[in-house]
C-alpha cells in the first residue's frame, strides 16, 4: 500500500473535517475514532488516516474505524502523539503499508488496520462492555439527583426572534446517518415548515441540504463559517460557569449571539429550548442516546438527556433510524408501481368513454389522410 498527498493536522478531528480536501491525508490523535467523524472522514474522501491514538481501545465496541476501512481508505493506526508535532499542516506525506514518510524521511510508524483486525479488537472490546455498562449507569444516577431540576424548574433561556410556540421544531444534530434521515422527512419539512435548529455541524447538515438554519446552537467548535454567516439566530452553549469558548470566534468574525450556560449536552439545550418556547412538536434528527454513542464521545454519563427526554415527553419524535426504515430504493419503486397503475388507468378511461374513443378514432383517420398525400 502506498499513498501520497498533503496533510492536514489536528488534534480535533472535526476542526481538520472542515479544512480537509479530497485526495488529501487526515492525520488526527482520535481514541476511539467515532462514527460521525469517521462518516465525514469518509465523505471528504480522504487518501489516508493517520491516528496518533488507537481508532478502536478495547473500551467498548463501536464501528468508526470499520466505515474508514471498509470504504477502502487507508487507516494507519496509533502510530504516536509525536507525529502531531512532526507533521506540519500542508507538509507532503507518503505512506508505504504503515510507514508515514515526508520528504523522504520516517516520521512516524503505525499498523495499517484491516477488517478482520478490526474484528478481532471489537470481539476483545465486547468482554469488558459489562463493566463499562456499570460504571455508565452509576455515574448517570449519581449524576441525576444534581440535575432533577432540569425536571421541575423552567430553564433560564435567552429571548428569541424566531416565533417557536405553537409550530413545530425540527432539532438536526450531526449524529450517525443524520444527513439520511433528513432526506427521508424531507416531505414532512415541505409540508409544515418547521423551525429548523442546528446543533453545531448539524447546521451543516441543513445548508448541505439546502435548507438555511433559523438557529444554530452548540459550542461553535464543529459547525462551519459558511452556517455561522447563514443569518441564523447564534446561541453559544457555555460551562455551566458562564465559560464559553466558542464565543470569541464567533466575536472574531464580528457576528453576535446569545450565550445560554448548562451543564447538559448541547442536543440537549436545543430540545430544552424548543420546549420551553412551547413548540407543539420536536422533531430530532441524528441526536445521541445509545451507550455507544455516548461513549465514543467520552461522557461518563447521560443524566441530562434522560431528564430532558423524560421533560419534553411525548412532544419529541426522533427520527433517527427512519431512512432504514422507509428506504429510498423502495419508495421509488412504489412510485413506479403507482405510475404504471394510474397509466393503465388512464388508458382503460380513454379507450372505454365513448365520446373520448371517438374523437381519438377521428384523429387517427385524420393523421392516416395526412401521410398518405405525403405519400402521393
Amino acid at each position: 500500500m502506498r499513498v501520497h498527498g498533503l496533510a492536514r493536522v489536528d488534534r480535533r478531528t472535526k476542526n481538520l473535517i472542515h479544512r480537509l480536501k479530497p485526495g488529501e491525508i487526515a492525520v488526527i490523535s482520535h481514541t476511539d475514532l467515532d462514527a460521525p467523524c469517521a462518516s465525514s472522514l469518509v465523505a471528504q474522501r480522504a487518501a489516508a488516516v493517520v491516528n496518533a491514538q488507537r481508532s478502536l481501545s478495547g473500551r467498548f465496541p463501536h464501528r468508526g474505524p470499520s466505515l474508514i476501512v471498509r470504504s477502502g481508505i487507508p487507516l494507519v493506526d496509533n502510530v504516536g502523539e509525536y507525529v502531531m508535532d512532526r507533521v506540519r499542516e500542508g507538509d507532503r506525506l507518503e505512506i508505504v503499508d504503515g510507514s508515514v514518510y515526508r520528504d523522504g524521511s520516517l516520521v512516524a510508524t503505525g499498523k495499517v488496520l484491516t477488517e478482520s483486525m478490526l474484528s478481532a479488537q471489537a470481539e476483545e472490546a465486547k468482554a469488558g462492555l459489562n463493566a463499562e455498562l456499570a460504571r455508565f449507569v452509576e455515574n448517570t444516577l449519581s449524576y441525576v439527583a444534581n440535575e432533577q431540576y432540569l425536571l421541575f424548574q423552567p430553564s433560564s433561556l435567552p429571548p428569541l426572534r424566531a416565533a417557536i410556540r405553537g409550530r413545530h421544531c425540527l432539532v438536526v444534530v450531526r449524529g450517525a446517518g443524520a444527513l439520511q434521515d433528513l432526506r427521508a422527512i424531507r416531505s414532512y419539512i415541505s409540508g409544515t415548515r418547521p423551525i429548523l435548529i442546528g446543533v453545531d455541524g448539524g447546521a451543516d447538515i441543513l445548508l448541505q441540504e439546502s435548507y438555511v438554519p433559523d438557529i444554530i446552537i452548540g459550542d461553535m467548535d464543529s459547525v462551519s463559517d459558511e452556517a455561522l454567516r447563514s443569518g441564523a439566530e447564534l446561541i453559544v452553549h457555555a460551562y455551566p460557569d458562564g465559560t464559553a469558548p466558542g464565543f470569541a470566534r464567533l466575536k472574531a468574525m464580528g457576528l453576535s449571539a446569545s450565550l445560554l450556560a448548562s451543564r447538559g449536552t448541547s442536543e440537549d439545550v436545543a430540545m430544552l429550548l424548543a420546549y420551553e418556547n412551547e413548540a407543539e412538536l420536536i422533531v430530532a434528527v441524528g441526536t445521541h442516546f445509545s451507550l455507544t454513542e455516548f461513549l465514543e464521545r467520552s461522557r461518563g454519563g447521560m443524566s441530562s438527556t434522560l431528564l430532558v427526554r423524560l421533560k419534553v415527553g411525548s412532544t419529541l419524535v426522533d427520527a433517527k433510524g427512519v431512512s432504514r426504515l422507509y428506504p429510498s430504493t423502495q419508495s421509488a419503486r412504489l412510485f413506479l408501481y403507482l405510475g404504471a397503475v394510474a397509466g393503465v388507468i388512464i388508458l382503460v378511461l380513454l379507450t372505454a368513454a365513448p365520446a373520448i374513443r371517438a374523437t381519438l378514432d377521428l384523429w387517427g383517420l385524420r393523421l392516416l389522410a395526412f401521410f398518405r398525400a405525403l405519400h402521393f
